[in-house]
């Protein structure tokens, strides 16, 4: 444990930082395996749904920087596809 006041108090702010962010990457991962498990199941209207829902969630945690915006944008564009090739 840090012994300096201030060293202290970064360190508190980083384990609530840290809590915070994984709460983040949870939700983040959960509406991508929603999305998946629509495709899967063949349930095309449920998977549009979803997606629109993944998206807004994918954004605003790449918005946060808890994920790199790239990776946001590769999972977005990834879901769609499969999605596009249910049809």
């Amino acid at each position: 444990m840090a012994n300096i006041k201030s060293a202290r108090k970064r360190a508190r702010q980083n384990e609530k930082r840290r809590q915070h962010n994984a709460s983040l990457r949870t939700e983040f991962r959960t509406a991508i395996k929603k999305v998946k498990k629509a495709i899967e199941s063949g349930d095309k209207a449920a998977a549009q749904g979803l997606l629109r829902e993944a998206a807004s969630t994918v954004d605003s945690v790449a918005d946060k920087n808890v994920i790199h915006k790239n990776k946001a944008a590769r999972g977005k564009s990834r879901l769609a596809a499969a999605l596009k090739a249910m049809a």
